[in-house]
């Protein structure tokens, strides 16, 4: 069973953050589904993903091409990961099904904390989540750093 992960955004944006998270599950040797819930985002971060420095450079795809089975990281909107992904990032309040989750390494959801909707959400996926088993470690962003608030694995 896989590991869901929550990240509160705080100072730090999501253009930053994802290539870090990135860059560490291709380390891992893991396909990635980064699905959000509006195409255009999609299109504005898979950009913002290929102005990165180029020694920093993650390949990555955009759905609806015609190499997207063999992306290491696919940007998407599909409700399902591809069947060999390992890693789910969601991030805008793309639904993570708890099923799913327990068959994926990782599950990385990514949410803006002054958003009130997107914490509402994450919030939810939280009790979905654990409610089914799933192991999740909480995430706050502050001062440039990540700090663990809350893990279900420390519960005895």
């Amino acid at each position: 069973m896989g590991r869901a992960m929550f990240y509160q955004l705080g100072g730090i944006s999501l253009e930053a953050t994802l290539p870090r998270l990135l860059e560490r599950a291709l380390d891992a040797g893991w396909k990635v589904d980064l699905r959000g819930r509006d195409a255009a985002r999609l299109e504005r971060l898979d950009a913002a993903l290929w102005l990165g420095p180029e020694a920093g450079f993650l390949p990555h795809g955009l759905e609806g091409g015609a190499h997207d089975a063999r992306q290491p990281v696919l940007l998407t909107t599909a409700a399902t990961a591809r069947p060999d992904a390992a890693c789910v990032m969601a991030i805008d309040s793309a639904e993570i099904d708890p099923a799913e989750a327990a068959v994926l390494e990782r599950v990385c959801i990514l949410f803006d904390g002054q958003d009130q909707m997107q914490l509402t959400a994450a919030r939810g996926q939280w009790r979905a989540l654990t409610s089914a088993g799933v192991v999740a470690e909480y995430w706050a962003e502050e001062d440039g750093r990540w700090q663990k608030r809350m893990s279900t694995a420390d519960r005895g």
